[in-house]
């Protein structure tokens, strides 16, 4: 490998290009800012397990006293330093609340991490699916009246798992589900991962799940906030889940050497926070109202707002997810490319339909303003392009495509059929067939988009003609389907007609 091809060489080269960062992580490399500029190198703060600085995997002098600290700041019972990510929590507190062959309700739309916890503790998943806002072709909430219809048909459900905000900044009734899962004497666990900055809005951005009552909740500080990537914190009240059955669990989904510089980075964003947080959100929500008052111009790409509170399930919406939806204009894929391109502006992920915008406080203004003249432009754009779906939809089957473009752009409406769990399907012995022909057949993998890693199908569903006609039109144009073991998606792992157990090592009978 030659030295301009080193990872540290292509980061260099996009730090320095100039590209409008409207992605994670939330501290968008503004080293010149006052919070972040005095942080010293990482190297020379590098340490391990040493006298005098505690051990998180048993904090008893700084580290705790550090997340007692932080308990205080968040009004949290207690609050636990992550530096495995979100996804570390939420395996966590779903090992903590939920024993080995049980019931946990969960929102059909959450992260994959999700199922990874599915599997390894060997759970029984129900699902409560959200609304779909069709208009902008994302989903919306989840009603408290379903996860309560759940709780009622399946009285064996140990606790309760929701998403909420959602990668779009769909934000559900959080206290109106916590008070159902109470009231059925169960815990609530809420992956905010895309809410952290929730708790310092001060009103004017959502209530965070950990003032709504939720027992368990996760957030991400890199996703808006000025941390480093991978760094998360859980959140726990009530004595509902057992703490040292949390704190076991953690240990074993931590990394036994975690990163004081993660830790170091994680305590001065909540101190800054703490000491600051009010003044820059309330800054910043007046920042985004400008932005879409400009952005109140756009007449054919249409941008989700909290216009849609009170339809669809949406409780509340974060408005500093810029969803632009571009349906029946263009796909995602090439709004995506075209700001990208164009207007050296590299947005977070699209979706078949549309694409997303994270906006934190410490965007320049020179960045927003790229962005809404790009989207403008664009928009005028669109009131006169043609659609060029056809192309991308390509055959299914030998079937032509139709020329209105319903049939590319059709989405999986209902529930797929659940055959075995999780757990069950991913140590059965799987064979490899065309994605194609998979229909009638059990999945022994998942099929999402990263991101938002959002499964369409999990080991233990049945593949329909449906779902392999939303993959193969995802995957022609041009959006990152994954979780399949062959990375062109066009063969899937399935369940082997009367397959036991597969203790095959390796490659072998796969």
């Amino acid at each position: 490998m030659k030295k301009e091809e080193l990872l540290r060489e292509r980061l260099k080269r996009y730090s320095a290009s100039g590209a409008a960062a409207f992605h994670m992580p939330g501290h968008k490399r503004q080293m010149d800012c006052g919070l972040l500029q005095d942080f010293p190198n990482p190297f020379s703060i590098d340490i391990t397990e040493i006298d005098g600085f505690d051990n998180l995997h048993h904090p008893e002098g700084i580290l705790k006293e550090s997340m007692e600290w932080a308990a205080r700041v968040y009004g949290a019972d207690h609050t636990y330093y992550l530096v495995n990510g979100s996804s570390c929590g939420i395996l966590s507190a779903i090992g903590a609340a939920a024993r080995p062959g049980e019931t946990i309700l969960v929102s059909r739309n959450c992260h994959k991490s999700v199922y990874h916890g599915l599997i390894l503790n060997s759970l029984k998943p129900e699902y409560v699916y959200p609304q779909i806002i069709e208009e902008l072709g994302i989903q919306g909430g989840i009603k408290p009246e379903d996860v309560e219809k759940k709780l009622t048909e399946h009285p064996e459900i140990r606790c309760v798992l929701i998403v909420s905000p959602t990668y779009d900044g769909v934000v559900s009734d959080i206290r109106g589900i916590a008070q159902v899962a109470h009231d059925h004497g169960i815990p609530l666990i809420v992956d905010e991962a895309h809410g952290a900055h929730f708790s310092f809005g001060e009103g004017n951005f959502p209530e965070s799940a950990l003032q709504c009552g939720a027992d368990l909740v996760i957030q991400s500080l890199h996703k808006t906030l000025p941390s480093l990537t991978q760094t998360a914190i859980l959140h726990l009240q009530g004595e509902r889940v057992s703490r040292g059955r949390l704190e076991r669990c953690l240990q074993m989904y931590q990394s036994s050497s975690p990163s004081y510089v993660f830790m170091a980075v994680m305590e001065q964003c909540i101190f800054e926070m703490q000491q600051h947080g009010t003044e820059y959100m309330t800054a910043f929500a007046a920042r985004i109202r400008t932005v879409r008052e400009r952005l109140g111009e756009l007449q054919n790409l249409k941008l989700l707002d909290r216009k849609q509170r009170g339809a669809h399930g949406v409780f509340d919406v974060d408005e500093s997810k810029l969803v632009i939806s571009c349906q029946g204009r263009m796909t995602g894929e090439e709004l995506n490319e075209c700001l990208r391109r164009d207007y050296a502006i590299e947005m977070e992920m699209c979706g078949a339909d549309y694409a997303v915008a994270i906006l934190t406080f410490l965007d320049s203004e020179e960045h927003l303003e790229r962005l809404v003249e790009a989207l403008l432009a664009m928009d005028r754009k669109a009131g006169t392009a043609k659609k060029k779906l056809e192309a991308a939809n390509g055959n299914f089957r030998g079937e032509k495509a139709g020329n209105d473009g319903d049939e590319q752009q059709k989405k999986v409406s209902g529930a797929p059929e659940r055959c075995m769990t999780p757990a069950e399907a991913f140590n059965a012995l799987l064979e490899r067939v065309s994605l194609e022909e998979s229909a009638g057949r059990i999945s022994g993998e998942f099929i999402y988009l990263y991101p938002p890693g959002i499964p369409i199908i999990t080991p233990g569903e049945r593949m329909t003609a449906e779902i392999i006609r939303q993959v193969v039109y995802d995957r022609n144009i041009g959006l990152p389907v994954q979780g399949m073991e062959d990375q062109n998606t066009e063969y899937l792992q399935v369940v082997k007609v009367n397959g036991k157990q597969d203790r095959t090592p390796g490659e072998k009978g796969r």
